[in-house]
């Protein structure tokens, strides 16, 4: 059953697509305050957010980058706020769909559909991602030939491998992994992706798969 957390401030909206969404057998958690989604997004684990930007005590794009900080877990904003500078504001910060109020329940409930549909494909994907002689599953978080990553270089792997073909720079993944405090500390990097390739390229020294971009960041080359 797939679990979704919907978050508003407006009790008739809660009560209203917890109605809806449990006749459609999903699994629905609500919570009226930014603060309260967050720790219901990190307690209950959901499979979806349904997120209303005007929340009373934190602004709902707050609450997108609180859970861009440590989740994938897919979003799908629904506000009264109309404007093309908030849906972009919204979209950049990590949400995956925009729906406006007032809505139809139908209209929410297709977005819902699409957006569980991508993410299934794209778990699928990232359950069987070759890297050299090794297959790597970015969603159970196991790699052949019992490779062992520590935490943090999971998370720096994660973040190439989702992106395949693209610069990820220095600052980026300094901010991602270990936070903005940490934007010029690029030693910690360079030591973690040494230690990565030694444990997934064929030959660490000469690289084919991780790739470096001298004074800009790097790269997963599949």
């Amino acid at each position: 059953m797939t679990h979704i957390l919907v978050v508003d401030d407006e009790p008739q909206i809660l009560r209203a697509l917890r109605i809806n969404l449990a006749a459609r057998h999903y699994d629905v958690t609500v919570a009226a305050d930014g603060a309260a989604a967050l720790g219901a997004a990190a307690d209950a684990a959901p499979d979806l957010v349904i997120l209303d930007l005007g929340l009373p005590d934190l602004d709902g794009v707050e609450v997108i980058h609180g859970l861009r900080g440590w989740s994938s877990i897919p979003i799908i904003v629904l506000s009264g706020r109309a404007g093309n500078q908030d849906k972009i504001e919204a979209l950049d910060a990590g949400a995956d769909d925009y729906v406006t109020k007032p809505f139809g329940i139908d209209e929410l409930l297709a977005r819902v559909r699409a957006v569980t549909r991508r993410t299934a494909i794209q778990e699928a994907e990232l359950a069987s991602i070759r890297l050299g002689d090794h297959v790597i599953d970015l969603t159970n978080k196991t790699i052949s030939s019992n490779v062992r990553l520590t935490p943090t270089e999971w998370h720096i792997l994660d973040l190439l491998l989702r992106h395949p073909g693209k610069l990820i720079s220095q600052r980026q993944v300094l901010t991602e992994v270990w936070g903005a405090r940490f934007v010029k500390e690029t030693h910690y990097l360079r030591q973690y992706m040494a230690q990565i390739r030694r444990k997934l390229e064929r030959d660490p020294a000469r690289p084919v798969h991780l790739i470096t971009e001298p004074g800009m960041g790097y790269r997963f080359r599949p």
